[in-house]
């Protein structure tokens, strides 16, 4: 589960950047969100408000990156368009890879580190 500081804003940046799906949200107190689910090509991501008494924070809060999310989608290209243009801080542009796939690295805005792939 991902932890966002702004987790309602987190959800609709990674609907218009990265073209996930919200499947299900469960509201917290004082316009948290106790929990929701975005999918893209059935895979599936869990988010919430960060949540400091379970331990939950953003990578912002622990001082760099801590994890890499790779998710493979139909036109990387594409995808990498749209994700610069919904304003991604994207660290490595679409790149062919030795395995098979094209690459390429973006951040979203509270530090969360995605890893997107299509094959080539």
């Amino acid at each position: 589960m991902l932890a966002y500081e702004e987790a309602a804003k987190a959800i609709d940046f990674l609907i218009s950047a990265f073209g996930f799906e919200e499947t299900m949200r469960m509201d917290g107190e004082n316009g948290t969100i106790a929990h929701a689910e975005l999918s893209l090509n059935g895979a599936m991501v869990s988010l919430a408000s960060v949540w400091r008494d379970g331990g939950l924070a953003t990578p912002h809060e622990l001082g760099g990156v801590h994890s890499q999310l790779w998710v493979e989608v139909d036109d990387i290209d594409a995808h990498f368009q749209k994700a610069r243009a919904a304003g991604a801080v994207v660290l490595d542009e679409p790149v062919s890879q030795d395995y098979g796939y094209k690459t390429y690295r973006a951040i979203d805005p509270e530090g969360h580190r995605w890893y997107f792939a299509g094959a080539v």
